[in-house]
């Protein structure tokens, strides 16, 4: 390393310090994400960030640091893989190029292989016109807010340029040929020994995504009867009526083979959605109850506390309270319930989206493990998951996007803030409101849970109406 040091090119020192959350122009709540070879999402932005990565994780030129890169299905993500390592190889750090494997994989391969970093290149659920980015540490956590604001830093300052190696200090980029193999053996040993899935029917759509090899071969080796779907990428198929989002395929497929369960995931398998053996879908709130429930009963939940977002509804947090547990919400991300978890010391949490977090098997959401332990109650107790499900009763909710003129602070948005305040007194403590703007798109996100659906329906039309009304005026 002295030598590498001694070869590289003489420049003012360049430092990346801890920067504000509230810096960041980029990353969202979940990485950059956007419209591949669009601004910001294009092969340029790819390679400078590339380049800022390999700086920072190779601490401020002092190694030439190993960065573990996977993708999902795209067509776009050839184009970012490339610009990507170029920007890692250009600062003399060797890239491990894993292909198309689920976001966890990326994690875990990241953090068993001891790289110094792992970036995913994956837009998750968009379609697949979109493309996205985003990192994680050599724990294989995700890169907490300050971290991800001081690499976008690094992308305009001019110095970096002065830092790149030449001769034989360049980098180069090697293929981890057998990715999809070590996950899948991974994922396998999250599921009990003593467990096995012979007799189960299990109809899997992996969206065309990135687990399209992965996750039936981890049902299937474990002895289940598997029925693929979504399972043949073409780079423009990822998430097309299919997968986590269009569970209502899976749902027929599920009655139609008379299987046990439904396994939907999403473009990056990240997240899960569940149907189960009536052909009903079970989303990630009643998961984490089935779960949570469990964990408590068994004394294995520390601090007897699930952590979720503002998202998930209220049945999940009475389902806790009526066995002895209780909820702590956290904002919209999945990141920032890992955080939460982390800094609370608990070991389940979640989205009601299908990000679930098994703390003890993963360090990010992961589809396929948190199918597992649904699975593994199932056989344990040897009842179906329409009954299981039974778990958590859903207190009515609606939950309306809308895309508006203009995007304004919530504080400046006066016909809004009435119409939210009118209905929080009329709900009292049946009830709850929630008003946010989306983290990775331009709409404004508007949820109302009470007793009674029309009700709540009508709350939510008036603060949409309220909303554009506020927007249109500076429009």
């Amino acid at each position: 390393m002295k030598a590498k040091k001694a070869k590289r090119r003489a420049s003012a020192p360049l430092v990346s310090p801890p920067a504000a959350p509230s810096l960041r122009k980029l990353f969202g709540t979940d990485g950059i994400r956007g419209l591949a070879n669009s601004e910001p999402m294009t092969p340029e932005l790819a390679l400078r960030l590339g380049r800022a990565i390999a700086w920072v994780a190779g601490g401020q030129g002092s190694t030439a640091p190993r960065v573990v890169i996977g993708k999902d299905t795209r067509l776009s993500g050839y184009m970012l893989e490339t610009a990507l390592a170029s920007g890692i190889c250009a600062m003399g750090g060797t890239v491990l190029l894993s292909g198309p494997i689920p976001t966890p994989a990326v994690a875990n391969l990241t953090h068993s292989m001891r790289a110094d970093a792992g970036v995913v290149i994956s837009a998750s659920h968009n379609p697949f016109q979109d493309n996205g980015i985003k990192l994680f540490g050599p724990d294989g956590f995700k890169l907490p807010d300050e971290q991800e604001a001081a690499i976008e830093l690094l992308l305009t300052d001019p110095r970096l340029d002065q830092h790149g190696s030449t001769g034989a200090l360049v980098g180069r980029a090697e293929r981890i040929s057998d990715a999809s193999g070590r996950y899948i053996v991974y994922a396998k040993n999250t599921f009990p020994k003593d467990l096995t899935l012979k007799g189960l029917r299990i109809v899997v759509d992996a969206a065309h995504g990135a687990a399209y090899k992965a996750a039936p071969a981890v049902f299937s080796e474990l002895g289940a009867s598997v029925f693929s779907l979504g399972c043949k990428p073409n780079g423009t198929n990822i998430n097309k009526e299919c997968g986590a989002l269009h569970p209502e395929h899976i749902a027929k497929e599920v009655l139609r083979r008379k299987a046990d369960l439904g396994i939907a995931l999403d473009g990056d398998a990240d997240r899960l959605i569940v149907v189960d053996d009536a052909g009903q879908v079970v989303d990630g709130d009643t998961l984490m109850a089935l779960c949570g429930t469990r964990l408590l009963k068994e004394r294995r939940l520390p601090r007897r506390t699930l952590v979720a977002t503002v998202m998930s509804n209220m049945g999940l947090e009475l389902a806790l309270e009526e066995a002895g547990g209780r909820l702590c919400r956290t904002p919209v991300g999945d990141r920032y319930v890992v955080e939460e978890m982390r800094r609370r010391g608990c070991s389940l949490g979640g989205e009601q989206s299908g990000h679930l977090i098994f703390f003890e098997h993963s360090t990010t959401g992961d589809g396929i493990v948190a199918a597992l332990q649904v699975l593994a109650i199932m056989v344990r107790e040897e009842r179906p998951l329409s009954e299981l499900a039974r778990v958590m009763t859903r207190v009515p909710q609606v939950l309306e996007s809308v895309q508006l003129a203009a995007r304004k602070p919530l504080e400046d948005m006066p016909k809004l803030n009435k119409e939210i305040l009118r209905a929080e007194r009329s709900l009292g403590k049946r009830g709850r409101v929630l008003v946010r703007w989306s983290g990775t798109e331009a709409k404004l996100r508007v949820m109302v849970e009470g007793p009674d659906p029309d009700q709540i329906a009508s709350m939510v039309l008036s603060m949409t109406d309220a909303a554009r009304l506020d927007t249109q005026a500076v429009a």
